[in-house]
């Protein structure tokens, strides 16, 4: 069907696609199937819904929460769509773009930069994740305060069904109210639903002028006011608002080449600014030293510095960006995906950071992410000198302890990562039953033999090659 070359037998061959950049999750697999079309894939997938053998699709295998690897049994067939890498269409004037579920989200960036548009999704793994598995996780990035999340810039998808059907739904339009938006069902299901094979996506124009500056200032609060501070000045200007702590920037300036600390003297906690201008008429510059002037005077930061070219801006990016690479430097880390509302930011971090400290006395705590959307990614990174294994090995307990707080302040224990298998058995005790029972339901009508990605997202019984019921 897609040619000897593109199925991959041999151990050497299927590794790298049986585990995961943090290491946390490894798998077996002794057939790795890379289509070439989405008529390829649609052939794949109604030969194993056949003969009953399970598709884990996977794109670039950035994902944390395992939903793109196999289980251990060997018996799942790993679907990369890495070579439905094609721009098909580009549409300036109407502002989208045809992309298939391949196209790597830098290339997608750079395409829609030469067009002089912009696609704004933006993390720390564009230069390797795909379309598709942006589209399948619903990812977040650092744009989502002016953007929103991927499903926010989605008009239309492709998808292959789990008994091989295409559905063709690449629409263009900005309105269609025709019924049920069955898009809606593939963006974030990682995979559970059917494979995503190409996608119409929204483009924006380019911001005429950026301006981008670190803060330095002494607590959360702090921050949430020198947020609420920017919102009122720039309003939907303000497309990016990062919190990063001190230990977070020393972490980069150790282990991220050719970076520097940005300003001339510490701060407990920074925050990355960014406002894009859209119009001649606003002078980007002075708005944001308006903005940088006032919270100085009220008491809110202690320093500021200004991006000076793209180049600067772009470095002052890549310390945030780099985050999650370089602790993997300092040796354990267990990993929170939260929000909470932009309010209680301060507030949770308060809680949990006083729980962690209590819990593991000497844990390097690294709270960072999207101050203005509410996402933090609560990291810990193991005490110095303490043994990596026994430290990991309290993953669970310390999870339990940072989601009980998030629960009790009405936030989500998953922001932009997806459940995946790292959160699948966690999720029933956060969802309201019949919000499980409708998700089951909706697998169940789609994929009534179970063989889409099983085991993530929900547990659900897999069928065995005689009875297909759930």
């Amino acid at each position: 069907m897609i040619g000897a070359h593109f199925c991959l037998t041999t151990p050497s061959e299927v590794a790298s696609y049986c585990k995961e950049a943090r290491n946390k999750f490894f798998g077996k697999c002794s057939l790795v199937l890379k289509p070439g079309s989405t008529r390829e894939v649609s052939d794949v997938v109604a030969l194993a819904n056949a003969l009953n053998i399970a598709i884990v699709p996977q794109g670039g295998n950035t994902g944390l929460v395992g939903g793109q690897i196999p289980d251990s049994s060997g018996r799942q067939i790993i679907l990369s769509t890495e070579r439905l890498n094609h721009i098909r269409s580009l549409d300036a004037d109407s502002n989208v773009v045809i992309v298939e579920a391949g196209v790597i989200l830098e290339t997608l960036q750079n395409a829609a930069d030469e067009a002089g548009r912009m696609f704004p999704l933006a993390l720390g793994a564009q230069g390797s994740c795909q379309i598709g598995g942006n589209l399948s996780t619903n990812a977040g990035g650092t744009s989502v305060l002016a953007y929103g999340n991927t499903r926010d810039m989605v008009l239309g998808l492709e998808v292959v069904l789990p008994d091989g059907r295409i559905w063709n739904g690449l629409r263009s339009l900005r309105k269609d109210n025709t019924g049920y938006d069955l898009k809606h069902l593939f963006i974030g299901a990682e995979g559970t639903l059917g494979v995503i094979t190409a996608a119409s996506l929204k483009l924006y124009p380019k911001p005429r002028d950026q301006q981008v500056s670190f803060a330095g200032l002494e607590t959360p609060d702090q921050a949430l006011a020198l947020f609420n501070l920017a919102r009122a000045h720039a309003g939907s200007m303000l497309t990016g608002f990062e919190l990063i702590p001190r230990i977070g920037m020393e972490f980069a300036f150790s282990h991220l080449p050719d970076t520097r600390d940005p300003m001339a003297e510490t701060h407990p906690w920074y925050c990355l600014i960014e406002l894009s201008i859209g119009s001649d008429a606003v002078d980007g510059r002075a708005l944001i030293e308006t903005i940088l002037e006032e919270a100085f005077e009220a008491g809110l930061i202690g320093d500021a510095v200004l991006a000076e070219n793209t180049r600067q801006a772009q470095d002052f990016w890549r310390i945030r960006h780099g985050l999650s690479e370089v602790q993997k430097h300092e040796g354990g880390s267990i990993k929170h995906d939260i929000s909470v509302p932009v309010s209680a930011i301060p507030r949770f971090l308060e809680r949990a950071m006083a729980a962690c400290e209590a819990a593991i006395p000497g844990c390097r705590l690294v709270p960072f992410g999207h101050m203005g959307d509410g996402n933090l990614h609560f990291n810990i990174s193991q005490p110095i000198g303490a043994d990596q294994t026994a430290y990991l090995a309290r993953w669970e307990e310390i999870n339990a302890l940072v989601h009980a707080i998030v629960a009790d302040m009405g936030g989500s224990i998953s922001a932009e990562h997806g459940i995946g298998t790292l959160k699948r058995d966690l999720l029933p005790d956060v969802k309201d039953l019949v919000e499980m029972e409708l998700m089951a339901q909706i697998k169940t009508t789609l994929d009534p033999k179970g063989l889409m990605n099983p085991g993530k997202v929900l547990q659900m019984v897999k069928a065995n090659t005689k009875d297909t019921k759930q």
